[in-house]
């Protein structure tokens, strides 16, 4: 016997584990497959995965005493604790937009205000009933009537666009734009009455700005809508300064007009740049015009025994709510800014810094509404369960809300200060004002998430409370405004917490 292979007599060999003290063949392939089987959501990925690692189910039962596959993937799903892999770097969010983009919305809202001061002597007269200067009652019921279709307009060609058919969002407000235009001026000349022609004329062309414009501003159109408007503007600043004569005025008044409606009709209907197209076009804008028929309102319309089914595409009644809210908070708008006149216990100064500074605002708080959602979304991805993402959309609303408050008073003081014969706004007005914006971004932000209903019943119940206590004097309108805005913004804080709280809300 050779040294290399001799082995002593009376010295034991190595001992061999005992079958029962062997490691569960399942347990090291767990092992093995960790990444793997941790990051799966599903037994049936497991079951995947052994199949195309060529596992078959007699290798299986031989190896690991199961039946089959899948018996032996929803033992490693139970074995292994589910730990899913971060994304490498930052994930990108969908809803992040430019700053800048927004605030030049809120621009373009505020800009037309320069027509009023180049109209002002346009519409000179006796004051009317409660003390308003000639023509605001005029003003006020048009700019109303658009405010509330233009509003419910936008969001049905916004739903055509959602649906990627940007050639029927163009015929909606090729349509909508003109009947809205009509309404305005018809509410504008039954409210004005006899003897009132410049006021219903100035209604009129307000009522078409507001057509032409809303065509631009759904279209995307911001930086066109704002070269149209310089003029205007320049023409304002300027009267601001040294008072220009009446035809310099309707002149910039008129040309600014004429030019935001070639651009919004060229925008609606770019079939006018070329004619041959008009013959294929016209079949497709009587078919928009009959879609808004009642056949479109109801899911069936019977007629004898058959169910015509409706015309796919978003129903007209959906936008009503839309339309309802922009009247509702059109109305707390002007009562923010015309409350005290109305009321007989304050002027004008005290008015326009408000109303200007909320137009103003509606750019940062466009951008808010991005930055919500943005972060809502983030919280869908750090969240374990419903009551932590429930806390951290609260904080995401706290810094949202917050940030939009400060921006509001920065413009309020910032518009005040330089307002000819303007008072520093008083606390409790400052406080209405705050609040009042406290009831719109919420409310926007509602409608953002498809929760109209709830921020229109609000601003609706709001308005009416308003009008209620001007009508029978109730307070003054600085102590009412607060308590009912106040009480709105609390009202609708809560609805967006028990909302938008919910992880279903933000799918």
């Amino acid at each position: 016997m050779s040294d290399d292979v001799r082995v002593l007599s009376g010295v034991p060999g190595p001992r061999r584990s005992p079958g029962w003290a062997r490691r569960d063949p399942i347990d090291e392939l767990a092992a093995d497959w960790d990444e793997s089987v941790a990051a799966a959501v599903h037994p049936d990925e497991i079951a995947a995965l052994l199949e195309s690692d060529g596992l078959s189910d007699d290798q299986i039962r031989e190896r690991y005493g199961v039946e089959n596959s899948f018996a032996l993937a929803e033992e490693l799903y139970a074995r292994t604790p589910r730990r899913h892999p971060e994304p490498e770097g930052e994930p990108p969010d969908p809803w992040r937009t430019g700053l800048l983009g927004c605030l030049l919305r809120g621009l373009v809202f505020a800009l037309p205000g320069f027509a009023y001061v180049l109209g002002d002597p346009l519409l000179a007269g006796p004051h009317e009933a409660l003390g308003v200067p000639a023509g605001t009652r005029t003003l006020l019921a048009g700019a109303l009537c658009g405010w509330a279709w233009n509003q419910g307009l936008a969001h049905r060609a916004y739903a055509w666009l959602g649906l990627g058919d940007r050639p029927a969002a163009r015929r909606c407000v090729l349509v909508g734009a003109p009947v809205g235009m009509l309404l305005g001026t018809l509410v504008a000349l039954a409210v004005a009455g006899p003897g009132r022609p410049a006021a219903v004329a100035f209604a009129a062309g307000q009522s078409c700005y507001f057509g032409a414009s809303g065509v631009l501003l759904v279209m995307g159109r911001e930086k066109t809508l704002l070269a149209a408007l310089l003029p205007m503007t320049a023409g304002g600043l300027l009267t601001l300064a040294h008072p220009l004569p009446a035809p310099a005025r309707l002149v910039l008044l008129l040309g600014s007009l004429a030019a935001v409606a070639v651009l919004g009709l060229l925008e609606a209907a770019p079939v006018l740049t070329a004619p041959r197209r008009w013959r294929a076009a016209l079949p497709r804008l009587a078919a928009h015009v009959k879609s808004l028929s009642p056949a479109r309102w109801w899911p069936t319309v019977r007629t004898g025994r058959t169910a015509v089914p409706p015309v796919t595409g978003p129903r007209p009644l959906a936008s009503l709510p839309y339309a309802v809210f922009g009247l509702a908070s059109g109305v707390l708008v002007v009562y923010a800014a015309l409350g005290d006149v109305l009321a007989g216990a304050g002027h004008g100064a005290l008015a326009a810094p408000a109303a200007v500074a909320l137009t103003l605002s509606m750019g940062p708080a466009e951008w808010l509404l991005y930055r919500f959602r943005g972060g809502s979304l983030a919280a869908l991805r750090t969240s374990g369960t419903p009551r932590q993402f429930h806390r951290t959309t609260g904080r995401v609303l706290a810094r949202c809300l917050t940030a939009y408050l400060a921006a509001l008073l920065a413009l309020t003081l910032a518009v005040t200060a330089p307002w000819p014969h303007a008072p520093a706004p008083a606390a409790v007005r400052l406080a209405s004002l705050l609040a009042l914006g406290v009831v719109l971004w919420t409310g926007l932000l509602l409608q953002s998430f498809g929760a109209v209903l709830g921020a229109t019943a609000v601003c609706c119940a709001a308005s009416v409370a308003q009008t209620l206590a001007l009508l029978t004097h109730a307070g003054g309108p600085d102590t009412v405004a607060l308590a009912v805005y106040a009480s709105a913004a609390v009202a609708q804080i809560a609805l967006v917490r028990v909302r938008l709280g919910k992880v279903t809300a933000h799918r």
